[in-house]
This record gives structure tokens, C-alpha cells and sequence, in this order.
């Protein structure tokens, strides 16, 4: 009979003690300063072969999109010229399965659940508690990227996002960003700083990361992109989405542009 799963074998504790609080003092503070931090090697080695597996095996139940979008993640706005940067629409593709779709017994979900790692999450990013979706398929997507599909440009909703790498691809798939480069808070949208970005004339950061690495991001005010991936290997990413209130779903609309589907 297989052994169930526990947070000892899913985290990788020789490195990370979650209720270590001068090393989550240290992490929010790293994460205040650069505006993302990347825990690596923070799943147990055999648990990140099992989740790899696992996620293969439910690539076929994957939605496929092609999208366009804006930087902003909002719609056309006739106010502006269409070839103003605000209105200029860049091309996202990736695959996505939900919550619905990952096993009861997957250790994904025994860590996204587990009170501990949300406590330890919610200290970093300095909120009191954190809540799953009340939709049953936002709150753990695993995202597929094959050859030449990509996330472009864009600046989060949200106010920081969490991700688990899985798979990287043989070559591409690299995060690229550029910390604090608008103010959402107060309106201010760096027309002038996007319009360079998107010509090439601005060097973004690049951030290293290996297969099982944990990451925590603020993206609100931070702009960022995955490349293309390259080769026949593709990039598999989890992303594990908390609120900071109850009772939150993603919009309908959301989920049916997302996920294809509403439940």
C-alpha cells in the first residue's frame, strides 16, 4: 500500500523550515526590495519527477488558447489612437488544466491546502490570511507551454502571484521583467516606458530558474513576459492563486476565456 503523501515529502525540508521567521523576515524583505522571490529546490526531489508525470499524463485535458491582449489586461479604449501602446494588442498562447482536473490525492493539492504553506506564503507577502477561489477551477492551474508558444507583455491584476516551475523547455521559456514600472495605485501607466519595452529599446531582467523552484511575484506594478519555448520538451508551470478575502471567484467571463468553461 503506497505511503500518503505528506508535507515532508513534497517540500524540500533540509531547506526550507516554514515556520522559520527570522528566514520569512529575510524572504519579505528580498521580496519588498526586487519585487520577486525565487525559492529553488523547493520541492522534494522525487516529489517534482511524480508532479512532471503526472501533469504529462493530463496534457490531453488541457484548453489551448491563442489570445490577444494589451499590456494592461484591458479592453480596446477608443480614446486612444489605435496604434497608441495603450490599444496595442500582443499574442499569449498557452495550454491550461483547472482544479477539477488534478487528482484529489495529488500532492499539489496537499501542499496548496496545507495551513502551514499558507501561512508561510501569507506572511511573506504580508497578508493576514489567504483564501482559495470559491470557483471550482481557478484555484490550482497547471499551464503547458509547447514549441513557440508564449506569455507576452502584460501587468497582473493581482496583487502578487505564486508558481511552482515543473518542466523547462530545451531551450526559451525564460521570466522576463522589469520591477515597479507603472504605478496602478495612482493611475500612472509609463505610456512612454511600455512603447520602449515593446520596440526593444528597454532591457528587461531575466530570472533563473530551475525545475522545482517556487516563486513569488508582484506583477501588479512589475511588467513581465515568458518566451517563446523551443524544442520538442515543453514548459510546464503551476500556478497556486490565493485571495486575501473569502468568497472571491474568477468573473464568468474570465473563466470561459481561460479555461473554455464555466465549471
Amino acid at each position: 500500500m503506497a505511503a500518503k503523501p505528506t508535507l515532508s515529502n513534497i517540500i524540500n525540508a533540509k531547506i526550507y523550515d516554514l515556520l522559520d521567521l527570522e528566514l520569512i523576515k529575510e524572504y519579505k524583505r528580498k521580496l519588498d526590495i526586487n519585487g520577486v522571490l525565487a525559492l529553488p529546490n523547493f520541492l522534494e526531489n522525487k516529489a517534482l519527477k511524480e508532479l512532471i508525470i503526472e501533469a504529462e499524463l493530463a496534457a490531453s485535458e488541457a484548453f489551448f488558447t491563442n489570445s490577444t491582449h494589451n499590456v494592461y489586461l484591458t479592453p480596446v479604449d477608443t480614446r486612444f489612437p489605435p496604434d497608441h501602446v495603450f490599444n496595442k494588442q500582443l499574442v499569449s498562447s498557452k495550454g491550461c488544466i483547472c482544479m477539477d482536473q488534478i487528482p484529489s490525492n495529488s500532492k499539489l493539492k496537499k501542499l496548496y491546502n496545507y495551513s502551514g504553506f499558507k501561512n508561510f506564503v501569507a506572511k511573506i507577502v504580508g497578508e493576514k490570511k489567504l483564501y482559495p477561489y470559491e470557483d471550482p477551477l481557478s484555484s490550482i492551474n497547471v499551464h503547458y507551454a509547447g514549441e513557440g508558444q508564449e506569455l507576452n507583455w502584460h501587468f497582473d491584476n493581482s496583487e502578487f502571484a505564486i508558481t511552482l516551475l515543473l518542466q523547462s523547455p530545451l531551450e526559451g521559456g525564460k521570466f522576463e521583467y522589469i520591477k515597479n514600472f507603472r504605478n496602478a495605485e495612482k493611475n500612472e501607466m509609463n505610456f512612454e516606458g511600455v512603447a520602449e519595452l515593446l520596440n526593444g529599446s528597454v532591457k528587461p531582467e531575466t530570472l533563473i530558474m530551475e525545475p522545482g523552484t517556487l516563486v513569488l511575484f508582484r506583477g501588479r506594478n512589475s511588467i513581465h513576459r515568458v518566451t517563446p519555448s523551443i524544442g520538442e520538451q515543453g514548459r510546464i508551470l503551476v500556478v497556486l492563486a490565493y485571495n486575501s478575502q473569502p468568497g472571491i471567484a474568477l468573473s464568468e467571463s474570465a473563466r470561459k476565456t481561460f479555461y473554455g468553461r464555466l465549471n
